[in-house]
């Protein structure tokens, strides 16, 4: 999981230096569903076309549009935002997810887990400081905007993977998924193709090939530790993003920002733990 979230972070790095290079996030987002399809290529030639057949195509096609507009908004926020702040309101979606579980899951939420989304919004108010006249929701509108509708798509990403698993395979589920968004995402980057140089294409190859490993490594730690153990190792992605934010860039989140990504932290990893103790 530590590593899974060094590779969100190396990840961002990418989308920093080939935006700045002028490469259209579109294009990116073309890269990174055409890796993530190339890695289900070997399960659907052991497997044939029969690894797409399934009696839930629908929910596989809106798990793969929320991947893909979740990401699309990721991207986007990365480029706006603080390395830091894009990464820390990325966490909401673990709130969000918590106030979904009950009407379209049947699950139960217990009180740790609401007291950890009271928190988790509390911190996001810290954040934006919606009541004063500055601050980060006055500087970077698009970029907060961006960073929690994707955090928003990302619960649809995560309420209809928890259906999916009743029922599908996960090898069925991944190539769904690569087979939505790189479809989804051609046109759009067929329409803002930019002429890239050989630089430029050969970080975009070395990006579509190891970012779909996040979600190996993800998998690979819930399978051989306790979830409740490994699931808050996720979220070392703030202390990572800030290091690499203040090395490379400069930048660091203000001491509101700071104080609201704690507080958030905190309650993203009290649902985690709560909700993590409650499956087990």
């Amino acid at each position: 999981m530590a590593a899974a979230a060094f590779c969100f972070c190396v990840e961002a790095l990418f989308i920093r230096w080939l935006t700045a290079r002028g490469v259209p996030v579109t294009t990116q987002l073309l890269f990174r569903a055409g890796g993530q399809l190339a890695w289900v290529v070997p399960l659907l030639l052991s497997a044939g076309p029969g690894l797409l057949r399934s009696r839930h195509i629908p929910l596989h096609v809106l798990r793969g549009s929320c991947s893909l507009v979740t990401w699309g908004l990721y991207y986007f926020s990365l480029t706006q935002l603080d390395l830091a702040s894009a990464t820390v309101l990325s966490f909401t979606s673990v709130m969000i997810t918590t106030i979904l579980a009950g009407p379209l899951l049947k699950e139960r939420v217990g009180a740790a887990r609401w007291a950890g989304v009271l928190a988790g919004f509390a911190g996001v108010c810290l954040m934006l400081r919606p009541w004063e006249g500055a601050g980060m929701l006055m500087a970077a509108p698009l970029g907060v905007a961006a960073a929690l509708a994707g955090a928003v798509t990302w619960c649809g990403l995560t309420v209809t993977t928890r259906m999916l698993t009743r029922t599908e395979s996960t090898a069925t589920i991944l190539t769904w998924v690569g087979v939505v968004t790189f479809l989804g995402v051609l046109p759009a980057a067929i329409w803002g193709w930019q002429p890239i140089g050989w630089l430029e294409l050969l970080a975009l190859l070395a990006f579509s090939a190891f970012t779909p490993s996040i979600i190996l490594l993800v998998t690979e730690a819930f399978r051989f530790g306790e979830a409740s153990a490994v699931g808050p190792f996720q979220y070392l992605r703030l202390p990572i993003a800030a290091l690499f934010g203040w090395a490379l860039y400069a930048e660091a989140p203000d001491a509101w920002g700071w104080a609201g990504s704690l507080v958030i932290l905190a309650g993203a990893t009290l649902v985690s733990v709560a909700e993590a103790r409650a499956r087990g």
